[in-house]
């Protein structure tokens, strides 16, 4: 059940005017963002303190960024003295090659997951699949994505781009191929469709002996994991199998459960507009060392115990870099690291909101993956240069990030970055040349002079629709009017005319 990839994708521009014509997709969008953002709103205006608890969480991340190395260290201490193990990898291909290593290792043949936007960086179901290994998703948006063979399009509603029809449709055509099937007679109601995917779902909890996790955070000073979820999947995940292997990037750390305490208040009103999350798992070590579970909601569990009777009998951390160390050097870029992957900035985007996330080509949609994907993938591909201009810079962003990453900043930032790239190009990009044809005229009055008679001339050659500009400008420029209208030229400059009435 592994789907495509990321990979190859379009350049945001091509891949946007897609999703633009379709409506359906639009439709979807406009009413999932616009309930969440609702939500948010409600919850957020609860707390008077609310600006000081941004505050809070953005010098939270800055100073643990700063000494990243340190409290790094500390983990893997901590994480090892509790009966874990700790893997180092450099990159998404070193840290899939751990994980298959270790489910190998096992002799089982699947396993069961839990949401994690690191394996999904990492291509790790890909990489599962190569090596004959199945993996099922469990979180409910991921699945009906795993079982559409679509990709994911939103940090928390992976399938925010289906309907309840739509979702109806892919329960009846796939669920009998990998499971337990849909009932029949199934409905669009969301609770027969919660219940389908729990009774599809059951007997691989019950079944697997291997789990895969992410990490919302990492607490440095005892080596504890944490995963706040809606479901209750989680709670599955990480306490039946015998082996829970957990990959997470280096920035999901924090020094103390005192600093925890304020991510746990952010993240739920900036993401689910929830006062708390339904489950918050802990878990430290394995059933050998000391462990935690704790967690609210219907169904309650236990991570490993420290009498040894629950939870996984082995536990593995994959820290994974992926381009990390690089963000980190760049005073400016490194904000992208502080995101806590709530989501908030997607809900608000006027952009996200009529493209949705496949457009922009990554793991990471929205204006957050506009920063953070480029940074990580190096910017290597057109896909990535193109990321950082997929946005108005209307700052709605920066205004509900509850680690206030001024995203538009960083937008900004990295367009200079692309600028410069571009200049050592060999051959030069059209917008220099127009940009170097510019400054030529700017220069010497007497070029603007004719530069703007020129255009007073084209204006008049080129009658624009009911008198609103050029209906087509020639040749290149053709892209430009082709969606929107050129404003017809003055018949008259402001030089000639303060020259005419001035003299």
């Amino acid at each position: 059940m592994s789907g495509a990839t990321f990979l190859g994708m379009p350049s945001f521009p091509g891949a946007a005017k897609d999703a633009l014509a379709d409506t359906q997709l639009r439709r979807n969008l406009a009413h999932a963002t616009a309930t969440i953002r609702g939500k948010r709103t409600d919850a957020v205006g609860e707390l008077d303190d609310w600006q000081e608890l941004r505050e809070a969480g953005r010098a939270i991340k800055e100073r643990t960024l700063r000494h990243l190395d340190r409290y790094l260290l500390q983990l893997e201490e901590r994480v090892t003295a509790a009966g874990g193990r700790v893997h180092w990898a450099r990159d998404a291909e070193e840290a899939s090659r751990i994980v298959v290593d270790l489910v190998r290792s096992t002799g089982e043949r699947e396993l069961v997951k839990v949401k994690s936007m690191a394996t999904q960086e990492i291509g790790l179901n890909e990489a599962l699949a190569e090596a004959g290994i199945a993996a099922y998703e469990t979180d409910l948006a991921e699945l009906i994505v795993q079982l559409g063979e679509d990709l994911p399009s939103h940090l928390l509603v992976p399938a925010i781009h289906r309907n309840r029809a739509e979702i109806r449709e892919i329960f009846l055509r796939a669920m009998g191929e990998h499971g337990a099937a849909a009932p029949d007679g199934l409905g669009d109601a969301p609770a027969e469709l919660a219940e389908a995917a729990r009774r599809h779902l059951r007997e691989k909890f019950l079944r697997a002996k291997v789990a895969v996790s992410g990490a919302n955070f990492l607490v440095a000073d005892t080596g504890t994991a944490v995963v706040v979820e809606s479901e209750g999947n989680g709670r599955m995940c990480l306490t039946l199998p015998e082996t829970l292997i957990s990959v997470a990037g280096i920035e999901k750390v924090v020094p103390t459960w005192q600093d925890l305490e304020v991510f746990l208040q952010l993240l739920p009103r900036s993401s689910t507009g929830e006062r708390m999350n339904p489950y918050t798992s802990t878990w430290t070590g394995t059933g050998t060392g000391t462990g935690t579970g704790t967690g609210t909601g219907t169904e309650t569990g236990s991570g490993a115990g420290a009498d040894g009777g629950e939870g996984p009998r082995a536990f593995h951390l994959v820290l994974l870099d992926g381009g990390r160390s690089d963000t980190l050097a760049d005073p400016v870029g490194r904000q992208a690291l502080n995101c806590i992957r709530c989501s908030a900035c997607l809900n608000v985007c006027p952009v996200y909101e009529r493209v949705g996330g496949h457009a922009y080509g990554s793991v990471y949609p929205g204006p957050i993956g506009a920063i953070l994907s480029p940074q990580l993938r190096g910017g290597a591909t057109e896909s990535d240069r193109s990321l950082p201009y997929a946005s108005t810079l209307c700052g709605a962003c920066y205004e509900v990030c509850p680690v206030k990453i001024n995203i538009p900043d960083v937008l900004v930032h990295l367009r200079a970055r692309m600028v410069d790239g571009g200049r050592r190009r060999p051959v030069p990009k059209p917008e220099r040349l127009a940009m170097a044809a510019a400054s030529w005229v700017l220069a010497e009055p007497s070029r603007l002079a004719a530069a703007q008679r020129a255009g007073a001339l084209a204006g008049r050659l080129l009658p624009g629709r009911r008198g609103r500009g050029a209906s087509r400008l020639p040749g290149p420029l053709s892209a430009w009017t082709d969606a929107r209208d050129a404003p017809v030229p003055a018949e008259e400059s402001f030089r000639a005319w303060w020259r005419r009435t001035r003299r």
